[in-house]
């Protein structure tokens, strides 16, 4: 594991006077450690969770834990008023926004066996890191007409 000398500060290896040096993933740094990088891989259906503004988030996290499903369900509409998604891009907004229902669908109907409510509870509070995560300018894909509606009802 990490050696006491050199010291771990989130994933990097110090190395003496170079604290701040970036180092190759997998190559020896100085003290004999091994530098290792460890990247989350996010399934299709928890990539699809949109970036929205911070209170629509809360909103999101507050009904998801009362209702199972129901914060997922507006998230999806919140795709189709130009939140941001990374998989936008790669498969358009309708296919994202029908995943986030289809997620919907899966936490309401598993709720009665807890999975689905505490799934839910999750979604709902990596709706709201995402959006504290992003700044108010990044939240939008585009200055259209949809994403004006759905902040003047949010502000």
């Amino acid at each position: 594991m990490a050696q006491k000398e050199g010291g771990k500060e989130q994933g990097r290896f110090k190395t003496g006077d170079h604290l701040g040096a970036k180092a190759i993933a997998g190559a020896p740094v100085a003290g004999g450690g091994v530098v290792v990088e460890v990247r989350e891989k996010k399934g299709c259906l928890w990539a699809a969770i949109p970036t929205m503004p911070f209170p629509l988030a809360v909103i999101c996290l507050f009904l998801n834990t009362f209702i199972p499903g129901l914060g997922t369900f507006i998230s999806a509409f919140a795709v189709l008023c130009g939140a941001r998604n990374e998989l936008i891009s790669e498969r358009g907004v309708c296919c994202v926004f029908w995943l986030n229902m289809a997620a919907a669908l899966i936490q309401i109907l598993t709720a009665v066996v807890m999975v689905g409510w505490i799934m839910s509870i999750f979604w709902g509070m990596d709706m709201v890191i995402l959006a504290s995560q992003c700044p108010s300018s990044c939240v939008y894909i585009s200055a259209g007409p949809s994403s004006l509606h759905l902040s003047l009802f949010l502000f």
